[in-house]
């Protein structure tokens, strides 16, 4: 039997000599602000990072040597009651050499692996993808590539259902993303989902990065959406509202916190997220309100726990914001 999870998720980013480095510096920037967050709240830190090979100092694409990489650990003997996930990297050039240095031994270890759900999963950032597929671990998987790797993925694992025009696929244990900015959009998906939206928007924020999503991935939660803009004040208000959003908020408070005037703010916000601020409290409210309904909570329970004065405001809003069905019977 498993034992329980418990502590940070290890994320194991495999260096290689030419490995991209904005392919490991992006997502590993993400995962760090992403604990300098928790640990402002009052929360331990979600990831510990790791970076390994099989060499133990490499150059990088731009020329810069990394050193202290540890080594691939035993598979049999590296047994830990946390996840971890297993990052490959892009390599420069047309197609991935296999037998280039370290590549060898990589692929040997890789075959090793045995990737269980919220236990060892892998996740490709650009080519990474190849190397995975050379092992045989997409082999039954949706996954996808740097649009320049595409035809290859498809030759060296045509089990794998090669995605193309695509941000990042998520199947399973595999998460794979299209190459360089697109492994960030992929680390603050997956940051969301560890740690939630709210604290993956404060994170694409810091780091002055949009929030995006793939074409064909689930619409994004009121909680990231609207959030692909740069404007300091109307963030703060978005942060304030989704960490509170049962506050009694009015355009009043919400403009003392960007500092601005009601009317201003209103401008500010149809400018730059694209929606007025009292709008954007009541799509945060009712996607509160519905996860309370789709977890057994009455009507009236969901309006109280979303900050909605009455199961009326809950059921007007609802009609208003164009969804399906009503409150007692949400639209499947």
């Amino acid at each position: 039997m498993d034992a329980p999870l418990s502590g940070p998720i290890r994320v194991d980013f495999v260096l290689l000599p030419g490995s991209l480095i904005l392919d490991w510096a992006g997502p590993a920037e993400a995962l760090r602000i992403a604990n300098q967050c928790l640990l402002a709240i009052g929360q331990p830190e979600a990831f510990e990072l790791r970076f390994i090979g099989p060499l133990a100092q490499a150059i990088s694409s731009v020329g810069a040597q990394v050193s202290g990489i540890q080594p691939l650990p035993d598979p049999a003997s590296d047994a830990r009651p946390a996840p971890t996930w297993i990052v490959l990297l892009g390599q420069p050039g047309d197609t991935v050499d296999v037998r280039a240095p370290g590549v060898p031994e990589l692929l040997h270890w890789l075959r090793g692996l045995r990737l269980r759900p919220d236990r060892l999963e892998l996740v490709t950032v650009c080519a990474g993808a190849i190397l995975a597929a050379h092992a045989g671990l997409l082999d039954g998987h949706r996954a996808t590539t740097h649009h320049q790797h595409l035809d290859e993925l498809r030759q060296v694992a045509p089990r794998c259902d090669t995605v193309a025009n695509r941000v990042f696929v998520l199947d399973g244990v595999v998460s794979s993303s299209a190459g360089v900015t697109t492994g960030i959009d992929l680390f603050l998906h997956r940051i969301a989902a560890v740690c939630g939206p709210a604290l993956a928007a404060r994170v694409a924020q810091t780091m002055v990065v949009a929030l995006r999503r793939g074409p064909g991935d689930p619409e994004l939660s009121p909680f990231l959406r609207h959030r692909d803009h740069m404007h300091p004040a109307v963030h703060r208000v978005q942060d304030a509202v989704s960490q509170a959003p049962q506050q009694g908020w009015d355009a009043q408070t919400m403009a003392e916190v960007a500092c601005t005037s009601p009317r201003h703010l209103t401008r500010l916000f149809i400018q730059h997220a694209g929606i007025g601020p009292m709008h954007y409290l009541r799509s945060i409210r009712l996607d509160l309100a519905e996860a309370a309904l789709n977890a057994g909570r009455s009507v009236g329970q969901a309006a109280e726990m979303a900050g909605f004065s009455s199961d009326t405001q809950l059921r007007r809003t609802w009609h208003q914001l164009g969804k399906s069905g009503s409150p007692a019977r949400p639209a499947a």
